[in-house]
């Protein structure tokens, strides 16, 4: 467990997994564009609560809800046979977000730390219509410019496709 100025990040376990899910699928919801697949999901948790490459930062007690969390992956870019570890989702419970203590900020540290300590680059991306602007800005202070963007054409973050009335 890592105590950050009084806020507790612990590594995610397989005990961990119905939680880590139900705040997984809160996240696609709020920051998705595709129908989430269970199954998808399930597979990118589970390597990070078994450390198999990945491995899960939780802000909570073991067997209580999840204020917050961080998946993050093992693997390579498409193009490349060297390994990244990528931030595949950083998300703080909507009931704990006005909560003081940086949840989110603090949750990035963790990724930077497990990064640093693989000796790996760390990519990450926002992707979200909502309050991206603030993301951004929290990613900066922590790393710096971004390399980049994201662009969608025919979709919009927060609206699954196949779910739009």
């Amino acid at each position: 467990m890592i105590d950050t100025d009084g806020l507790e990040i612990r590594i995610g376990t397989p005990d961990d997994l119905d939680e880590v899910m139900r705040l997984s699928t809160l996240a696609a919801g709020e920051n998705g564009f595709l129908m989430p697949d269970p199954e998808k999901v399930l597979h990118a948790v589970w390597a990070g609560l078994t450390q198999q490459g990945g491995i899960v930062g939780i802000i909570g007690k073991p067997g209580g809800q999840i204020e917050g969390g961080v998946v993050l992956t093992i693997g390579g870019m498409w193009y490349s046979s060297q390994n990244v570890v990528e931030e595949r989702v950083i998300f703080i419970h909507p009931d704990y977000r006005s909560a003081k203590g940086g949840r989110a900020r603090k949750l990035c540290e963790f990724s930077k730390r497990v990064a640093d300590t693989l000796g790996l680059p760390l990519i990450i991306g926002v992707l979200s219509n909502n309050r991206t602007e603030a993301k951004v800005r929290m990613y900066e202070r922590q790393l710096g410019k971004p390399a980049g963007a994201f662009f969608l054409h025919n979709a919009k973050t927060g609206v699954l496709a196949g779910t739009e009335q």
